[in-house]
């Protein structure tokens, strides 16, 4: 900022010179006062120019230090913001959170009325269960005073519960007696019905039976000619799979001496397996047309013998 500020001093300076420059023109000045004239504008104008650049220096700190109070202002406000923001969001996270509670409360309450409502309702249910135990047992004092009573007729017994629950055991023997009694005449009833019906049906099923025993009976004699036809196919079988066994024996035997003879011939050790009875044919195989190729070179060599 400082270059253009000398800039327009010097300009300022030139003009101011150039207006006395005519002025001065007029009149014959000596060189001597006209260099001190000259030296005292300098001196004026370095003056004027440093005052000027003193309040330029003045304004731009001043400047400056608005420009750094704005600066903080700027900082303040956006502090304030996010503080405002921050206060904003936690008042809205306050208000959900009694929004919830309130929510919760009325949530809890409601079920406070149901339980007491429920409560109300079971207490009710006590009382009109105490007033029918009540109503029962004024309808059971006389059988009371009656078990009193009897429990004074038998020593065997010391207290009323215990009279009671062996009448009520005995009463369960005799309920439990009588289910069986009626199951067991159940049972006997279902056996005559059943009885009865094998009666009815007997002539019938001895019929039936003598039938399905010749069925029976004639199903076992194919079964067993067939068991005799499929006994001597297997025999023929077994004839047939011997003589093709010994057949392959003696084929594997042939061809393992054609395999050594072929060995012998071409001085070489044997060098496959004995079972390798497929490779031993490949081995006398290649043999014979090797036998063949030579012997038929042979036969085309001697005609040509004589020719020559």
């Amino acid at each position: 900022m400082a270059v253009p500020w000398e800039e327009y001093f010097r300009l300022a300076l030139q003009e101011k010179l150039s207006t006395k420059l005519p002025e001065q023109a007029e009149d014959y000045v000596p060189p001597v006062l006209r260099l001190l004239e000259k030296r005292q504008e300098l001196v004026d104008a370095d003056q004027a120019l440093q005052a000027q650049k003193e309040v330029f220096r003045t304004r731009m700190a001043a400047l400056k230090q608005r420009w750094e109070q704005l600066e903080q202002k700027e900082r303040e406000l956006k502090g304030s913001f996010i503080r405002f923001d921050k206060f904003l969001q936690d008042s809205e996270a306050r208000r959900n959170r009694a929004l919830r509670r309130a929510a919760e409360e009325r949530h809890q309450a409601s079920r406070r009325e149901a339980e007491a409502l429920r409560l109300q309702t079971q207490l009710e249910e006590l009382r009109q269960e105490r007033a029918r135990l009540q109503r029962r047992l004024k309808r059971l004092e006389p059988c009371a005073r009656l078990l009193e009573q009897a429990l004074e007729l038998l020593p065997g017994f010391q207290e009323v519960p215990e009279l009671v629950a062996r009448f009520d055991g005995l009463a369960q023997t005799q309920a439990a007696l009588r289910l069986r009694e009626r199951e067991r005449l159940a049972e006997l009833e279902a056996a005559r019905s059943r009885l009865q019906q094998l009666r009815d049906a007997w002539p019938d099923e001895v019929l039936a039976q003598g039938q399905r025993r010749a069925q029976l009976q004639e199903r076992l004699e194919a079964a067993r000619e067939r068991t005799l036809q499929w006994e001597s196919k297997w025999i023929q079988i077994q004839n047939t799979a011997a003589e093709k066994t010994l057949l392959l024996g003696r084929s594997r035997m042939a061809v393992l001496n054609l395999f050594q003879l072929v060995c012998q011939h071409q001085r070489q050790p044997p060098t496959l397996d004995i079972e390798d009875t497929e490779g031993q044919l490949e081995q006398v195989k290649l043999f014979m047309q090797d036998l063949s190729a030579m012997l038929a070179g042979l036969g085309q060599a001697e005609p040509a013998a004589p020719a020559s």
